[in-house]
């Protein structure tokens, strides 16, 4: 008896696209964009080079894919939560940094990161996608909350987005030491411990003197 339902042949026809760009994330994080290969991609999501072209014309197409469809939705997550975050910012400060180390440690995103910025030169829409459609939103976000933090009286005067990266860039430090120099055999950081060690530092140094009562 037939099974009911959509037949498989169509299910899999639709699934391809997502298989495509999660192979291209693979493939980016383990080979940079200039020695990925389209024919490598196709064959990692089991699908014909010509069915590749099918959805993306471009191996430029398939990046903004990837962050589009597999980095994207994750970081927006991150940010509707410091927008909708109704408590004091030292809560919100020891949950960001942390949720985006869980990420980064989960999802195959270092080898993109050093992708990005070793390749930049020679492809700057690569710079310009992560850019416009990642770290400027998260980047944005955060920097708006330290700033109503400020305007409620609870994070000392400053700069609000030197804040926002100061709190950030120890993650960005450890990814790098982790995709260079781990593999040489250096001694990896724990980027969620990490991320909460600095934050207690930064916390001190930013908090007023009313936020830390």
């Amino acid at each position: 008896m037939l099974a009911t339902g959509a037949p498989k042949f169509r299910r899999r026809k639709a699934a391809r696209p997502g298989e495509i760009v999660e192979a291209a994330l693979a493939v980016f994080a383990e080979k940079g964009f200039a020695a990925a290969r389209l024919e490598e991609i196709a064959v990692r999501a089991g699908v014909s080079k010509g069915a590749l072209y099918l959805y993306f014309e471009t191996k430029e197409d398939l990046f903004r894919a990837v962050v589009e469809q597999a980095i994207a939705p994750n970081l927006e997550g991150v940010r509707a939560m410091m927008a909708a975050h109704p408590g004091p910012i030292a809560d919100l400060l020891r949950l960001v940094p942390e949720r985006i180390a869980l990420l980064l440690e989960t999802l195959p995103l270092g080898g993109v990161v050093k992708m990005v910025i070793g390749e930049a030169g020679n492809f700057p829409e690569l710079a310009r996608v992560w850019h416009d459609r990642l770290v400027a939103h998260a980047l944005g976000a955060l920097c708006d909350a330290v700033a109503a933090a400020q305007a409620r009286g609870e994070v000392k005067p400053g700069d609000p987005r030197t804040f926002a990266v100061q709190l950030i860039a120890p993650l960005l430090v450890g990814v790098i030491w982790r995709e260079t120099f781990v593999p040489v055999g250096a001694e990896p950081f724990d980027l969620p411990a990490l991320a909460r060690q600095h934050v207690e530092t930064m916390l001190t140094g930013m908090l007023s003197d009313g936020a830390r009562r």
